[in-house]
């Protein structure tokens, strides 16, 4: 993001993945008894987004929208600015985020943009440091280690205060969570994975997946409550096929959406970036380009 330009074809490509899924579902799902029709839940599904707390879709798609004014100021920063500004948003929203009398509130905008941050330090600024695959190998694994460590430790100092046990992982702002999160991408980013057209397929419809699965509350009710039957086979816990059943259940959930978006994707998305290629494209991108740069 931090070396490519946002443009008004992509947002088109975003909204429209977005809009896809809520328009197609919410019908299916009304008709199928588990919607409800009433003024507000319609305009729900035509807003782009409800809130921006902790909704991922909503809260991703007004943080897209910041990332042309964010490349300015990464591009203008130095490297020592760029790190002056790391350590500062770090230091409020992990480090002071993970001390337990130390209430932080997160807005996922807001993080995601530290995010942003992050790695756009990690791609404007290589070191040798960040090209190791050993070094960040042994710091994934003592991360986890640490990270399963904090649970264990929490839970024996708290009992049964379950949401406690995992406070240094939750949420996605605290110390082991973005530990475990950096270290494992600079780990995998330096393995020498080949290129594989059935990886990127996949990866390109991974965004649809999180739209169909968590559509809505009543997609939610639907697929864990009556299709998957969670609290039903909550009982072959005592069997020891509880591991493999619920892995059994999100590859298959996984790969049956993704193909769903592989198929839109194939058709839909197609036709509509041709259209947009063929009739708006240039009149568009220079009318945003002047106002983002005006």
């Amino acid at each position: 993001m931090c070396t490519s330009k946002i443009t008004l074809r992509k947002f088109i490509k975003l909204m429209g993945q977005v809009y896809f899924y809520r328009l197609l579902l919410y019908p299916i799902l009304l008709i199928a008894g588990y919607e409800t029709l009433s003024l507000v839940r319609v305009v729900k599904v035509f807003m782009p987004t409800w809130g921006l707390s902790n909704n991922f879709t909503g809260c991703f798609i007004a943080f897209w929208l910041t990332i042309p004014f964010l490349n300015i100021l990464v591009q203008n920063m130095n490297k020592r600015q760029h790190e002056l500004l790391l350590l500062l948003m770090l230091g409020m929203y992990t480090m002071l985020g993970s001390i337990p009398t130390f209430r932080v509130a997160l807005n996922y905008v807001t993080w995601f943009g530290i995010i942003y941050f992050v790695a756009s330090y990690i791609r404007l600024y290589p070191q040798p440091l960040f090209e190791s695959k050993r070094y960040w190998g042994w710091m994934t694994l003592l991360s986890f280690i640490s990270a399963v460590a904090s649970i264990i430790g929490m839970r024996l100092i708290f009992g049964g205060r379950v949401f406690l046990g995992y406070f240094f992982l939750a949420d996605s702002n605290k110390l082991l969570a973005v530990a475990v999160a950096v270290c494992s991408f600079l780990w995998f980013k330096n393995m020498n994975i080949r290129y594989s057209k059935i990886i990127n397929a996949f990866g390109a419809g991974t965004f649809g997946v999180l739209l169909i699965h968590a559509n809505s509350d009543a997609m939610r009710t639907w697929l864990w409550k009556d299709f998957v039957d969670v609290l039903g086979h909550y009982q072959i816990l005592l069997t020891g096929e509880l591991a493999l059943y619920s892995i059994g259940v999100v590859l298959a959930i996984f790969i049956v959406c993704n193909l769903i978006d592989q198929l839109r994707i194939a058709t839909l998305e197609k036709c509509l970036l041709n259209w947009y290629d063929q009739y708006l494209s240039s009149k568009a991108d220079k009318i945003v380009n002047r106002i983002i740069q005006n």
